[in-house]
């Protein structure tokens, strides 16, 4: 393997640092010292995105240590190309070898030489509500390098290889995984014993890389989880990000929980109404907790033209506010156009895609950039006579430009964003009620959608699993599901032609204001009733847990599998500790006491019709107090 100092990758890791930088405001690296200084290691991370997981995985990896990526041996041939592969940080894999020792001699020269080599065990990038697959690559290489240290004494220093875990969400590496625990049943000599270990090391990685993700048994758990976590932690960084997994998590494991609670099914239907419907109108939950729209606004109040016209002017207050900050921003957005048309650009061509858009809006935007930049530099240059001076000038202005950019961006991005659903939301509710999206046609809007399944993925076929976005995991009993139908001939399945849906048209936000802020106020009362009656459980009642949060937490009991005599463990945790976690983080948890309902004055009509689904005979929910813009 050439000596080269990989200059190629360290120039590759800049750059895409530069675009991580301008895309992600920022990215939070958990578990560093996780990760040895020297030594040979193997890296074994999520895959959610193509591009962009090897970009962020570079450019977070502690020590600044150089990652070695798989690539096809057949690549490698030209001395040319096989310079620039090694430059750049890959190694050779011949996956046509039946031969183990000869399909990774280059991961072996790597880690020989105290190297970093970094895979995606699940083999492929896809959109899921949890981990997929976890396949044998990793397991193979490791216990293979150790055998072949074995056969080679002196060939490499009397050094084990360490398997890193690494989670690309917010960016968590695990606890190292030795290999002295399969070793010796590897190296036994007895038949199957090498698959056998690999299996099992397998399973550990598996186990730590679930360790560190969110995964959900399906699509509507996990949307259900992220609308709770919005409702209880409102502020964009109200939730600190060190806990921002196990936060997650516990919410899904909540509402995997078949009928935690008596309003269990209707609370999660609200969650999910209110979620999908935030989707549609380009709102989120929390632009809406911060807007300054008082309960004064309702129509039927003594005096409500004066508090509209109170709301009016406040708006107008933040709307100058920003406009007179516009100017010093403006000419840095101007210039910084072309980014922006083109990641959306790139994220519209593969709309439905969630795993690729941010990879085309960080790849489209990094090539304008590459484009405006060094524009901008020599047209200074020339305006200073393309003197050295000139050109260290002209450098200077345009790094401290794109600065002055970066740093604006955020908060300014925020605060128009505001305004601007600010003034969706009051036009949405002083419009007529006929105006509204009629409930038949809104019903396509109050059901989110999942994304498509990825046919590189395995995943079990079977008539009685899999829900209508995704099959649930065997271990998360409750999880809803349904089959479906298929016809079937003599010869065996009729494929029928696929059928061409047409798009779901985006209706204008002003038709769906309402309709978002009746769901909210639904949805915060559900949830209220939701943790009421968690609350006032009897103390032994316990739900769903992860097995790694269970034993944490909670406790662990043993299930035998029906048609095997298999094994398994079952994660359980106390409603009550649950609940109190959940308070220790932050969760502002609504609750329920007589009263009004803070935002109730959004199910109204502007003409003063009743549009509240809600019992007015029920306790009602308190909410905490909006923040104003």
């Amino acid at each position: 393997m050439s000596s080269d100092p990989k200059v190629l990758h360290r120039l590759i890791r800049q750059i895409s640092d530069w675009a991580l930088s301008s895309f992600f405001t920022e990215i939070r690296v958990i578990g560093g010292d996780n990760v040895p200084k020297d030594g040979p290691i193997i890296v074994t991370a999520t895959h959610h995105n193509m591009m962009l997981d090897p970009a962020v995985l570079s450019v977070t990896f502690p020590h600044h240590r150089i990652l070695n990526y798989w690539s096809k041996a057949s690549l490698f041939i030209n001395p040319v190309v096989r310079y620039i592969l090694f430059s750049s940080g890959n190694i050779p894999v011949d996956r046509k070898s039946k031969d183990r020792q000869v399909l990774f001699k280059g991961t072996f020269e790597a880690l020989s030489k105290g190297q970093a080599v970094a895979l995606f065990p699940e083999g492929t990038s896809y959109t899921e509500p949890r981990i997929m697959q976890v396949k044998d690559g990793a397991a193979w290489a490791a216990l293979e390098y150790s055998k072949w240290r074995q056969e080679n004494p002196g060939a490499a220093p009397d050094q084990d290889v360490i398997i890193v875990p690494a989670a690309i969400v917010v960016v968590e590496y695990g606890r190292p995984i030795t290999l002295d625990a399969y070793k010796e049943q590897f190296l036994s000599g007895q038949e199957g014993a090498p698959r056998a270990a690999v299996k099992r090391l397998t399973r550990a990685i598996e186990s730590e890389l679930v360790e560190a993700t969110v995964n959900a048994p399906d699509w509507d758990t996990l949307y259900a989880a992220r609308m709770v976590r919005d409702i209880l932690w409102e502020g964009k960084k109200a939730i600190n990000l060190d806990d921002f997994v196990v936060i997650s998590q516990t919410l899904v494991d909540l509402f995997s929980t078949p009928n935690a609670t008596p309003n269990f099914n209707s609370a999660k239907r609200n969650l999910l109404e209110y979620y999908s419907l935030l989707q549609s109108s380009h709102l989120t939950n929390s632009v809406l907790s911060s807007l300054p729209l008082p309960r004064s606004l309702d129509p039927n109040t003594p005096a409500p033209v004066p508090s509209r016209l109170y709301t009016i002017l406040i708006l107008i207050r933040d709307t100058i506010s920003a406009l007179i900050r516009l100017p010093f921003f403006l000419f840095p957005l101007i210039v910084h156009s072309p980014v922006y048309f083109m990641g959306r650009l790139g994220a519209k061509l593969v709309k439905d895609e969630e795993e690729t858009q941010a990879q085309n809006k960080v790849v489209f935007g990094l090539l304008s950039l590459l484009l405006i930049y060094p524009a901008a530099f020599f047209f200074l240059w020339a305006l200073l006579w393309y003197t050295p001076i000139g050109a260290l000038l002209a450098a200077a202005t345009v790094y401290l430009f794109a600065n002055y950019h970066n740093r604006m961006i955020d908060d300014n991005y925020e605060r128009a964003k505001r305004i601007i659903a600010a003034w969706r939301v009051l036009v949405g509710v002083w419009v007529p009620k006929r105006w509204d999206m009629s409930l038949a046609a809104l019903s396509q809007y109050t059901t989110p959608a999942a994304p498509k399944e990825n046919p590189w993925v395995d995943k079990p076929r079977t008539p009685e699993q899999g829900s209508r976005n995704a099959s649930p995991a065997p271990s998360s009993p409750g999880a809803p599901s349904s089959t479906s139908p298929s016809t079937s001939g003599a010869t065996g399945p009729i494929e029928e032609p696929p059928v061409r849906a047409r798009p779901k048209r985006r209706p204008p936000s002003r038709r769906l204001v309402r309709h978002v802020l009746r769901a909210r106020v639904e949805a915060v009362k559900a949830l209220a009733v939701f943790f009421d009656h968690l609350q006032s459980a009897p103390p032994s009642t316990q739900v769903q847990a992860s097995v790694h949060l269970a034993k944490s937490y909670g406790q662990l009991t043993e299930a035998k599998e029906s048609d095997t005599e298999d094994v398994e463990l079952q994660g359980w945790r106390s409603v009550h500790e649950v609940v109190s976690f959940l308070k220790q983080r932050g969760a502002k948890i609504p609750v329920l006491q007589l009263g009004a309902v803070e935002g109730e004055w959004a199910a109204l009509s502007s003409e003063g019709e009743g549009f509240s689904t809600m019992d007015e005979s029920e306790p009602t929910v308190w909410v905490p107090p909006s923040r104003s813009l």
